[in-house]
């Protein structure tokens, strides 16, 4: 401050700042804001896309009024407005990082306290953590932070001005009316507000909570623990439970503690710093989220994506061989390279239907995409109908438009079309798909809709997931051109090992179409040695045959040689081996 004074002592006019420590708290807010950003960004943005995809917010009375009926309800209806722009996965990772700065910087305001700031940040990491599980909603973040914008705004008036007789009445009515309609607005997260206020608010508000269940078309059960707080009903978790405890305790105890000096400062904020690096990451289960991006890879056609996803990291669950061989068919890659990841049988082309939105859906893109149209469009429906919370689903809506089109059915697409006409990010699509309606040349032209209908069926019929084989014979017999069904009609049999089965196909496949890739070829090499027959001429490579007898030659010599590893990616291999 030296060089902020007059040679008499007193302050030069204009010139003095604010010490450095003095923006510390903001530039410490503003880390945590970049580093959620950062997160949702670069590490999960596929995340957000998945939450996006489980609702369909509309611009419409009857949606709305349909939110505010219940309690909770503007705090659903502001969380579903946001999430809607989870499409554009940078503004997704801007709404969640504000979100996190308003908890982090309210909750502050409540601690009365100008030191200690860490703590402050405590309610955040946890909620970061928290939101690990995808089926904690957005509505639990606003429902937080209006209640802590609220309990700030009361409760400092209520501190500031004591405990006289008139004072307590006239808090008691102002709670009497506060309690009641942040309740309808915010949910049972009201009850932090109550417990910040007096200890009675809290009785007041579990009784509004009770009577509200006698009148609401919803279990008690789902009232007490929030009706838009979780996508699971009646599913009450430790985090959304504790979270509001850890920001009650924190507004009621850190103000009564010494103030902190510049190490014990330091200290905090290290330790906050260490917490966010170790607890955060916990949340986050690593396979779910890998279901999740390629769920959203599959979404956006980015096969390639897939492939090289794939091949940093081999895929093991079913999803994710499905998705992968997908990506792999789509190129026209599958008969040259299925065998360079891991297989589980003919699952992995067509996974059997669980009652699951992520996994019903992906398998419905399989479908869609082999020109199983109604298959798809059914799985679409049963996706929908999986939402545990009853959301509807903007992707859904789009792909039943998308089926109804294709299968020429022009109202019932004009129907699902007027609803994404409602929404901000479907709309330009909804109205360059309802120009289409009826126009066939159009519709012909298209690149995707086009060729589905020239891959479609003309007749309904009933299969299993177990007859992929016979699925996909019909719809090469259907249409020549159908590369991923040839592709998928080789390619089951011989996931199954069943070389008999495969050689039928294969041959069916080659004088109809010509195809006989690699691993094609690696099988009919491996059927002619059982049957010890020469293969016909040109049939198969030289170089193939020529590898085939190396496989054979080091498999008679022992089967544990490790020089078998070299083989690994081949038919071969997979063939003797059931691992």
């Amino acid at each position: 401050m030296k060089n902020f004074l007059r040679p008499d002592g007193s302050k030069r006019p204009g010139v003095e700042r604010l010490p450095l420590h003095k923006y510390a708290p903001w530039a410490a807010t503003l880390c945590l804001g970049l580093a959620v950003f950062l997160f949702w960004r670069l590490r999960y943005p596929f995340a957000l896309v998945y939450q996006e995809q489980l609702q369909m917010f509309l611009f419409d009375d009857d949606y709305l009024l349909s939110r505010l009926s219940e309690p909770g309800g503007l705090a659903r209806y502001v969380a579903e407005f946001l999430v809607q722009f989870y499409n554009g996965v940078a503004i997704g990772a801007a709404i969640l990082a504000v979100l996190f700065m308003l908890v982090q910087r309210l909750t502050w305001r409540l601690m009365r306290s100008e030191s200690h700031y860490a703590w402050s940040f405590v309610p955040a990491l946890l909620l970061w953590y928290a939101m690990g599980d995808e089926s904690l909603l957005l509505t639990y973040v606003v429902a937080l932070v209006l209640t802590l914008l609220a309990t700030w705004l009361l409760a400092r008036w209520f501190w500031a001005w004591g405990y006289t007789p008139r004072v307590l009445g006239l808090k008691l009515l102002v709670m009497l009316a506060v309690v009641p309609l942040m309740y309808w607005l915010v949910g049972p997260m009201v009850l932090l507000l109550a417990a910040f206020l007096m200890p009675i608010s809290v009785v007041y508000a579990l009784g509004l909570m009770l009577l509200s269940a006698y009148w609401l078309p919803y279990p008690m059960s789902r009232v007490m623990i929030g009706i838009g707080y979780y996508r699971i009903p009646d599913v009450l978790t430790l985090m959304t439970v504790l979270i509001p405890v850890v920001v009650f305790l924190i507004g009621n105890i850190i103000h009564l503690l010494p103030r902190a000096g510049r190490k014990a400062t330091v200290a905090e904020a290290i330790a906050a710093v260490a917490a966010a690096v170790l607890l955060v990451p916990l949340g986050y289960e690593a396979k779910k989220y890998e279901l999740m991006e390629y769920d959203y890879l599959v979404r956006v056609k980015d096969w390639q994506a897939i492939i090289a996803k794939a091949e940093r990291q081999t895929p093991d669950l079913p999803m994710s061989v499905s998705a992968t061989n997908l990506a792999l068919a789509m190129t026209n890659q599958l008969g040259d390279r299925a065998f360079d990841f891991y297989q589980r049988g003919s699952e992995g082309l067509l996974p059997g239907f669980e009652r699951n939105f992520a996994t019903t859906q992906l398998t419905g893109e399989i479908y869609f995409h082999l020109g199983l149209v109604n298959t798809a469009q059914r799985l679409a429906f049963e996706a929908m109908e999986a939402i545990p919370n009853y959301n509807k689903s903007a992707r859904v809506v789009k792909r039943l438009a998308e089926t109804n089109l294709i299968n020429g059915q022009y109202d019932v697409a004009r129907k699902y079309l007027a609803m994404l006409q409602k929404t901000i990010f479907y709309r330009p699509w909804a109205e360059r798909t309802l120009a289409m309606l009826g126009d066939e040349a159009a519709i012909d032209r298209h690149p995707l809709y086009g060729t589905l209908r020239r891959y479609r069926l003309q007749d309904d019929f009933l299969f299993s997931e177990q007859e992929i084989d016979k699925i996909c014979g019909q719809l090469l017999a259907h249409c020549q051109q159908n590369r991923m069904a040839a592709q998928y009609l080789v390619m089951a049999p011989l996931m199954d090992r069943d070389i008999a089965r495969f050689m039928q196909y294969a041959q069916y496949v080659q004088t109809t179409t010509g195809y006989n890739p690699r691993h094609c070829q690696e099988a009919e090499a491996f059927a002619f040695m059982q049957q010890r027959q020469q293969p016909p001429q040109g049939l198969i490579s030289q170089y193939i045959l020529q590898q085939m007898n190396d496989f054979a030659r080091i498999y008679a010599a022992g089967r544990q040689s490790p020089e078998l590893q070299r083989f690994r990616n081949t038919a071969w291999y997979y063939l003797v081996n059931s691992e």
